[in-house]
């Protein structure tokens, strides 16, 4: 074991660290951050359309969320663009990029075939948000491609001029690009880029892609690795899955994706006072014997019950700490295996709406979210078995804290102690 920690400390973390860092990644990655605000707008109305269906008098917030999370697909195109501009360090083509990657979106809401004018706008919600993704990134590297050729640098034109040529050449291209394969070529784009990634759709609404989705994030977190560097891969799925939800109990069917940003993070039952399940540790440190957990859990206990648990994980600490390395693990499977068999036997609601609200304590985010108060009774379950992964390996790791704290004490004690005279 021992060894194996040290590879993961010395070797396998800090790669993983660096390959964070590779612009290709770390643009990917903020693109998706800065989706975040747009998404949180349309659960906010989603949120409120609870209260609503209570309070029919309450106005129609509709549109909000239509022209927010509704254009979300629009607005991936736009950041990936930007935001790969800024890490490749082209930052004079942040906005142009971003906005040509917009239109060349817009290309793909024409259908072969379609009457002129008339576009499928709901290609540019949730559904169409892998379809922005890719798009950025390919008008993105045109343009990364393009700078590098450093033409007309030592021009005697205007420079003016030559930034003028500069943009209209990399526009050109990136929109004849796409105008070639979807109106010279009468290719679908969107559908066949559907199509390509269903199997991997497919794949993340089964329960091992479930816990896949889980458990490496949670993996990497417990390293140090930010679990935000997986949104890219996470939101797609999430965000097709609640959508089609949503679309299913419109026309009178069930809702069937277990896999949604709902399920994993906002009803607070697998990600239990934050990623691995941390509010049962946090509670255990909060009447440790140990004096240093006992402080840092009393501390922490405020944002673990609104499911943030950075402080926890980092000043336990958890990461790189190879005795709560593996229940945060643990954790991460078994909330997976029991919320998957509770949705799937009828024994729980499925999520229906867009509603991320991970910041809202559980069980109390369950039942709004689900309108099920069985989630209730799912959480306290969970709870329970949490607290007993964590027990065992809290004990040891405690046990370990009062040994280092009882050694401090004897060494202060003789520190302090009066020198006699010779």
């Amino acid at each position: 074991m021992k060894k194996f920690m040290d590879w993961l400390a010395n070797s396998f973390a800090p790669k993983a660290k660096n390959l964070t860092q590779k612009p290709a990644v770390a643009g990917l990655s903020s693109a998706m951050q800065k989706l975040i605000p747009f998404i949180m707008t349309g659960s906010i109305v989603f949120f409120y359309n609870v209260f609503r269906s209570y309070i029919p008098q309450l106005p129609d917030l509709g549109n909000i969320s239509n022209y927010s999370f509704g254009m979300i697909g629009l607005i991936a195109a736009f950041m990936v663009a930007n935001q790969y501009m800024e890490k490749f360090k082209h930052a004079n083509y942040s906005i142009t990029a971003g906005i040509v990657a917009v239109c060349a979106l817009m290309m793909t809401l024409h259908p072969v075939g379609a009457e002129e004018g008339v576009y499928d706008m709901g290609r540019v919600g949730p559904t169409g948000i892998l379809i922005g993704v890719i798009t950025g990134a390919v008008v993105s590297i045109i343009f990364h491609y393009y700078s590098k050729l450093k033409l007309f640098k030592n021009s005697e034109m205007p420079d003016f001029v030559i930034e003028w040529i500069n943009n209209i050449i990399p526009i050109f291209l990136s929109l004849a690009l796409w105008s070639t394969l979807i109106f010279g070529l009468n290719i679908d784009i969107f559908q066949v880029i559907l199509n390509l990634f269903e199997p991997i759709q497919n794949f993340g609404q089964s329960l091992p892609g479930l816990i896949l989705l889980v458990l490496i994030p949670a993996f990497f977190y417990s390293m140090g690795i930010s679990t935000w560097l997986w949104s890219a891969i996470q939101n797609p799925i999430f965000i097709a899955g609640i959508a089609a939800n949503a679309l299913a109990v419109q026309n009178g069917d069930p809702a069937m994706n277990i896999v949604t940003n709902e399920t994993v993070y906002s009803l607070g039952l697998i990600m239990m006072g934050g990623t691995g399940a941390t509010l049962t540790l946090n509670l255990l440190m909060c009447f440790s014997k140990a004096k240093k957990l006992k402080t840092l859990g009393r501390i922490c206990i405020g944002p673990s019950i609104f499911n943030i648990n950075e402080p926890i994980v980092f000043s336990t600490p958890v990461v790189m700490n190879p005795i709560l390395m593996l229940p945060m693990w643990i954790n991460s499977i078994t909330g997976c295996c029991v919320i998957w068999f509770a949705m799937r036997g009828g024994l729980l609601n499925i999520p229906e709406q867009l509603m991320q609200v991970a910041q809202i304590p559980a069980p109390i985010s369950s039942v709004m979210i689900l309108q099920d108060f069985r989630a209730v009774l799912w959480y306290a379950l969970l709870f329970v078995i949490y607290l007993g992964t964590w027990y065992p390996f809290f004990k040891v790791y405690e046990k370990e804290v009062l040994a280092e704290e009882v050694k401090e004490e004897k060494q202060g004690a003789e520190m302090t102690a009066p020198v006699e005279a010779v």
